[in-house]
């Protein structure tokens, strides 16, 4: 299974992502701090699963400066964790026009995008991520797992078009067998 959302928010500091980016408006560096303590209160309340006073402080960040990536991103792992599917891929999405160098979004946008099992689409994205930040484990491990559902996938054709043929279902059990183990354990319930 891919990896859940990426989610750097804990440290505020994506790899790729600027500081602040450039927009049409000067902030003193009094603004800069307000601007990052108000983000960090953001990323808190996400960290406390307190969506709504994130996505509030968010929205009031994404106002104050629209193309600063870091709230955007950050609003588009709480539409995610909201279960607005649509709405985080709009966010990574814009992300990814915006700032096409990042690899976080086209990250983020692969693991939705194959939730939905639009496993080529999603190949396509972690492919630019992995490009955009060869040394980045999570896209790597990410596009591996996505590897192994398409083989699973072909694997299963194979066995049903063919079937005389004993490879393809020996392979499909260990591809399978591979993604079960590779799986989080489930939450128990209390």
């Amino acid at each position: 299974m891919l990896r859940k959302i990426h989610v750097l928010i804990l440290a505020l500091a994506l790899p790729g992502m600027p500081a602040f980016a450039q927009d049409d408006r000067e902030f003193t560096e009094e603004a800069r701090r307000k601007y990052a303590a108000e983000l960090r209160e953001a990323t808190a309340l996400v960290k406390d699963r307190q969506y709504a006073g994130a996505q509030e402080k968010l929205d009031a960040l994404i106002a104050a400066r629209p193309r600063e990536p870091r709230a955007r991103f950050i609003k588009g792992v709480v539409e995610t964790e909201q279960g607005r599917t649509d709405a985080a891929m709009a966010v990574f999405r814009a992300l990814i026009e915006d700032y096409p160098e990042l690899p976080e979004p086209y990250n983020n946008l692969a693991v939705l995008l194959a939730q939905r099992g639009e496993y080529e689409s999603a190949r396509l994205a972690l492919e630019i991520a992995v490009r955009a930040a060869p040394d980045w484990s999570v896209a790597h491990e990410n596009l591996g797992d996505l590897y192994a559902r398409l083989a699973a996938a072909e694997y299963a054709r194979a066995a049903k078009s063919d079937r005389d043929n004993k490879t393809a279902p020996a392979k499909l059990v260990l591809v399978r067998d591979l993604l079960a183990k590779a799986a989080p354990p489930k939450p128990k319930s209390p």
